[in-house]
């Protein structure tokens, strides 16, 4: 797959560097499955004004702000979502991972369901960290790195910050993992951790409501999920406090 970046300030591009996919390499090819142009803004000829940041896909405006990180984090979030829907070989779905015993425990689940958390506080007991944001599944079923930054959101101004697993004493992964244990789990405040074992089925049903082309690619996405559950155990249930299940969650899958 190959995107274009088109940027009316050279400087900028080392800036745009840090918003790609993990694993990108530049190419010469002028053909492009999708081309973005990014128009920085900021003060015009009168001090006092100030012109706004641009953002295009295939000529279409999706993003227009004063402030240029809002700018560039609606073209991370559109890049990442094109290249899941989009990328034939691999099967995204929104989840947390980590590796543990040389399996991958999984974690799905969309903004705001805890995942990063869980997964933030699975590094720092030791697992070794794959993404908060997509597992990318090969057609074995197995589970390859998307080493970004987790992104950590802080609990009372709301704001985003990348965090390394470096940071929390982790690592990263480097090979593909078979999926030893799937957790579906949402954070509610106080909550006993008490979860359910669930069959092969409900676990694939549960993945393929977090999978990025479960419409565009149906029959691809069930036969990879079909793959990994007759040998994952999953479990589901609502959790507190990341750090009172992390012990349970790693015990699992010894």
């Amino acid at each position: 797959m190959r995107v274009g970046i088109r940027v009316n300030m050279a400087e900028a591009l080392e800036t745009i560097k840090e918003y790609l996919p993990p694993a990108w390499k530049p190419s010469a090819r002028s053909r492009v499955e999708r081309l973005y142009s990014i128009v920085l803004g900021g003060t015009g000829a009168r001090a006092n004004v100030r012109t706004f940041n641009l953002l295009y896909s295939d000529g279409a405006r999706i993003s227009r702000s004063l402030n240029l990180d809002e700018v560039l984090e609606r073209f991370e979030d559109d890049l990442k979502l094109f290249v899941a829907e989009t990328t034939r070989r691999r099967v995204f779905v929104h989840a947390g991972v980590v590796g543990w015993n040389d399996k991958a425990i999984v974690i799905p689940g969309r903004s705001f369901t805890g995942k990063t958390t869980l997964v933030a506080e699975l590094v720092r007991q030791g697992a070794t960290y794959y993404s908060d944001e997509y597992a990318v599944l090969d057609e074995r079923g197995c589970v390859h790195p998307y080493l970004r930054p987790l992104s950590i959101r802080d609990s009372s101004s709301g704001k985003i910050e990348r965090v390394t697993a470096s940071r929390l004493g982790g690592r990263h992964g480097r090979k593909p993992l078979p999926v030893g244990l799937v957790v579906v789990s949402n954070y509610k405040e106080g909550a006993q951790w008490r979860p359910r074992r669930l069959t092969a089925g409900q676990g694939a049903l549960a993945m393929f409501a977090n999978t990025v082309p479960a419409r565009s690619r149906p029959e691809a996405a069930f036969s990879v999920l079909r793959a990994i559950m007759p040998h994952a155990q999953i479990l589901k249930g609502v959790r507190g406090e990341a750090l009172s299940v992390v012990d349970y969650i790693l015990r699992a899958i010894e």
